[in-house]
């Protein structure tokens, strides 16, 4: 297998599939000098160009098979994933290509290439662009089909998989930031949900849920313990316990699946063009009322007219709109009722005008600030704070809007990726260096609920939560690390001094490396739950081909620490979606299958699985350590 990337997620990868799949790995990275990327073909059109032609000549052009070699070394530098790259790692005898560079495009010239060279290839790739990402693959997959016919088993290996590793860690991201709020894996159409429930107490039963996904560590409770991973032993999370271990584990406290439910992509508000736009929207409290008053004058002035002169409605009201806008029929000789009530609206319409003339000047004025970004309001509090708006840092602010959760954003540049989407949501934006003092000020972290620190840098979200704390001492924060043991003391530290608060830390490469290693293994992986520092799948399994599960009843086939069956697809074979993520049918999915309901070969499942547990399921024997 073959992984090709320029940062964390490469690494993780290739150590996920080595350490856990015992597959044979071939890391493609940029030369350790630093050296940049080949330069792209400048220009729109040349750009354009270039991508369309590579398209064509994968649907066109039949692939050469290369020389047999007589093997390949592990590392191969290469500033960017070529032909000649690709035909020294490998690709015509790999069995499947991972392409998790930070930039899509160089992930889309690779996965042309790798396709042209070996149409058999299983491809993963990584992609921020999601309608983007649907295109190629269903490109890529017809290529392969028009490239390699041959239905047999080789044939039927040949597949494309586009995932994202924002989209992957967003959701356990946004829900780590909230107290008492469900963790959250969503894959399009499905949305899992676990929940954390502390220690029973003494005579107290917890509510099991759905079932019990995993057992917290020893030292969750413990100020000066270390938030568990895989080096914590038999102090650390134990990941799909038995009952046995349930009862005897009565001190540490539970993850359970509480609910799983269908739901579409959550629509952003409606823009200012759009012709359903409120008023509130427009103009401001005090003018709408201004001119709600006015409104009631002009009614009040016309049924007076009608009362005093006797004339039709139509006509009172007619007599009253030509004295509000000064029309020239002065009540000469008239009565003095009516001498007073046209006195009176005049009046009226001397008010008048300044407000229409307000509300005017705060509709264009609120047009023209529709494209500024709003600052956070001054009595705003129990918000998340959320800092980075990058790939990462755009995707959890998605999720944060979906639950209903009140956002302030910060972000140094004013060009990144999520300034645009802050823009179109309405979402309050500091711009800033979060390391410069007052940025964290403005946007009222000392009345915020929570600081999600989701910057590129360890140490500036370090430091933003440092300070964070210094401000407010109980607020929840989680953090953006990559290394694991810097991860861990700074967990410890911060649990010590500030033992009444909620910390966290998340790497978005370890989040999202099991789910891109089970789709190399040709798994749908559905979505990934921390568990603390482990990770539990969700995986999509047929049952055929499995014995571990066919003929085997729903309690037999559960593996303590390996694997459990949470739900059965009920739809018959033919009905099938393939990917079971998008489906937005109720009712496909049963999650209460009785225990002794026996899985049958035509039968599909979901599984929550540990990354081992996964290993095993697919045949495939890890080797003894485990990394991360």
């Amino acid at each position: 297998m073959i992984v090709s990337g320029d940062d964390a997620l490469a690494h993780r990868l290739a150590g996920e599939l080595r350490e856990v799949y015992g597959e044979r790995v071939v890391l493609v990275v940029p030369p350790a000098d630093g050296t940049p990327a080949s330069h792209l073909p400048a220009g729109g059109r040349a750009r354009a160009t270039a991508l369309f032609g590579r398209m064509s000549s994968v649907v066109l052009r039949t692939p050469a098979p290369g020389p047999e070699g007589n093997g390949h070394t592990g590392l191969v530098e290469a500033v960017e994933p070529s032909d000649e790259t690709l035909t020294e790692a490998g690709v015509e005898r790999a069995t499947a290509l991972a392409l998790v560079h930070r930039d899509d495009e160089t992930n889309i010239r690779a996965a042309l290439t790798a396709r042209r060279l070996n149409p058999r290839v299983r491809l993963v790739i990584r992609l921020y662009n999601r309608k983007l990402g649907q295109y190629l693959q269903e490109l890529l997959d017809q290529a392969a089909a028009l490239t390699a016919p041959d239905p047999g088993p080789a044939g039927a290996e040949s597949s494309t998989t586009v995932l994202s590793d924002a989209d992957t860690a967003a959701p356990a991201l946004a829900a780590t930031a909230l107290a008492g709020t469900s963790k959250v894996v969503h894959a399009d159409g499905v949305l899992l949900r676990a929940g954390q429930r502390p220690p029973p107490r003494r005579g107290e039963v917890t509510d099991p849920g759905l079932c019990t996904l995993a057992l917290l560590s020893s030292t969750t409770n413990d100020p000066a313990g270390a938030e568990g991973s895989d080096r914590s032993g038999a102090d650390g999370p134990r990941l799909l316990p038995d009952e046995r271990s349930l009862e005897e584990a009565g001190h540490r406290g539970r993850v359970v699946l509480e609910t799983v439910t269908y739901t579409g992509p959550a629509q952003p508000p409606g823009r200012l063009t759009d012709l359903g736009a409120p008023l509130g929207r427009l103009f401001s409290r005090r003018l709408r009322w201004s001119l709600a008053g006015v409104v009631a004058s002009v009614i009040a002035l016309a049924v007076a007219t009608w009362l005093t002169t006797g004339d039709d409605p139509l006509h009172a009201a007619y007599l009253t709109l030509l004295d509000i806008f000064a029309i020239d029929d002065p009540a000469v000789g008239a009565p003095v009722s009516r001498q007073i009530l046209q006195l009176l609206s005049g009046l009226t319409g001397l008010l008048l005008l300044p407000v229409l003339i307000a509300a005017v000047l705060e509709g264009l004025g609120t047009f023209r600030s529709s494209s500024a970004l709003p600052r956070p309001p001054r009595g705003l509090s129990g918000h998340v704070v959320l800092l980075g708006m990058g790939k990462i840092g755009a995707r959890v602010l998605v999720r944060l809007r979906e639950l209903n959760i009140p956002v302030v954003c910060v972000e140094a540049d004013p060009g990144a990726r999520g300034i645009a989407l802050a823009r179109r949501l309405r979402v309050p934006t500091v711009i800033g260096d979060v390391t410069q003092e007052g940025i964290l000020e403005s946007a009222r972290i000392h009345r915020a609920h929570a600081l999600l620190a989701l910057t590129s840098s360890d140490t500036t979200n370090l430091e933003a939560a440092l300070y964070a704390r210094s401000v407010k001492p109980d607020l929840r924060v989680v953090m953006r690390l990559y290394d694991d043991d810097f991860a861990t003391a700074v967990y410890r530290t911060l649990r010590a001094a500030h033992p009444q608060a909620m910390t966290r830390s998340r790497s978005v490469s370890h989040l999202a490396a099991p789910a891109f290693a089970g789709a190399m293994m040709g798994r749908q992986i559905l979505g990934a739950i921390p568990v603390e520092r482990k990770v539990l799948l969700f995986a999509a399994v047929d049952v055929a081909g499995h014995p571990q599960l066919a003929g085997r009843t729903v309690e037999e086939a559960f593996r303590e620490g390996a694997w459990r069956v949470l739900a059965l697809d009920t739809s018959s074979p033919a009905d099938r979606v393939p990917d079971l993520g998008a489906t937005r049918r109720p009712g496909d999915l049963v999650w209460r299958i009785p225990p002794t309901y026996v899985l049958g070969p035509e039968d599909r499942v979901v599984l929550a699985a540990t990354r081992r547990g996964l290993a095993e399921l697919l045949g495939r024997r890890p080797s003894p350590r485990v990394g991360r």
